[in-house]
């Protein structure tokens, strides 16, 4: 067996030649920012909510074994989702919603749901696995094959994607190259829109900056099999979203959210997305848009030629 290069040797990073950290650091980065000098119809500030409609997957991908788990995902479809359309038809609110391929498949009425509400439906892998767990040629295969799913089940191609957990291997970049992808909404280099560079080049393609700090799982999520506990009750995540809110407004940006149906949907926090609605509806001079709309607004605004090809 030949000895681990130890040149390369993760469990050793302090041993890497500066050849070795550079590589890494520049395969994936945030280049210029794509934040245009207005919003569209002069708006001054942009809002963006997705929803990521794990369901049944956030247990599927571990194997699938506890239907007591897979019955929460189950809910986020059932009640969840109801309730999350019924407050974005009330307020006139477009949004993204992020769907793996097999929870599309399962919920296939959901999918016919949400596109003919006009809402956005963007990629959000195959069942919810882990990208940097997997090698490239099958990462690209579930890639593709999630983006067929959700196009012969909604009519439409998806021109974004979000990986599960927000886990972006070495190969996922290019691999939404390869897909004609207008977008990313994955990393984390800023709360403004920017191009994606690789290997140091520009990509075309536009990241939507997530956050943990503006997604509802990290404050909610509860498994009692490990140590993921609800560390606050949803009037603090609503100060959070809200204070995130204010600032974006004062500084005329984007603010961005991600919420799940599972965790938002409840009866006792549905109320966190109806006051951020309502609070950025307030201002009154505030852009709602898609992830998608979003993205093809600051590549036109930018001039980014190669952007956009699944559009």
């Amino acid at each position: 067996m030949n000895a681990p290069n130890k040149q390369n040797d993760a469990s050793e990073p302090w041993k890497w030649s500066d050849t070795v950290w550079r590589q890494k650091v520049q395969k994936v980065r945030a280049g210029r920012s794509l934040r245009p000098a207005k919003w569209k119809n002069g708006a001054r500030m942009a809002v963006a909510l997705s929803f990521d409609s794990d369901h049944e997957t956030m247990e599927l991908k571990n194997g699938g074994m506890s239907f007591g788990t897979m019955s929460r995902g189950q809910y986020g479809a059932r009640s969840g989702m109801p309730r999350i359309l019924r407050l974005l038809e009330k307020y006139s609110v477009p949004a993204s919603f992020f769907m793996p391929a097999v929870s599309a498949m399962i919920n296939e009425e959901e999918v016919r749901t949400v596109v003919s509400a006009g809402h956005e439906l963007g990629i959000h892998s195959w069942i919810h696995e882990f990208n940097s767990r997997l090698d490239e040629e099958t990462e690209r295969d579930l890639a593709f094959r999630a983006a067929d799913v959700l196009e012969r089940l909604s009519g439409t191609r998806p021109v974004g994607m979000r990986t599960a957990s927000w886990d972006f291997s070495p190969y996922t970049l290019k691999i939404a190259r390869e897909m004609g992808l207008l977008y990313d909404s994955s990393l984390m280099a800023d709360e403004e829109p920017y191009e994606l560079l690789e290997d140091g080049e520009p990509t075309g393609v536009v990241e939507i900056p997530v956050e943990w700090i503006r997604d509802d799982a990290p404050y909610v999520a509860m498994d009692r099999m490990t140590g993921a506990r609800p560390y606050g009750g949803p009037a603090m995540v609503l100060d959070i979203f809200a204070r995130e809110l204010e600032v974006a407004w004062e500084e005329e940006g984007l603010f961005q959210l991600t919420m799940h149906p599972h965790h938002v949907g409840h009866r006792s926090r549905i109320f966190i997305l109806e006051d951020i609605i309502r609070l950025a509806q307030s201002k009154g001079d505030v852009w709602f848009c898609t992830h998608a709309e979003l993205a093809r607004y600051c590549a036109d605004e930018a001039g980014l030629e190669t952007a956009g090809r699944a559009a």
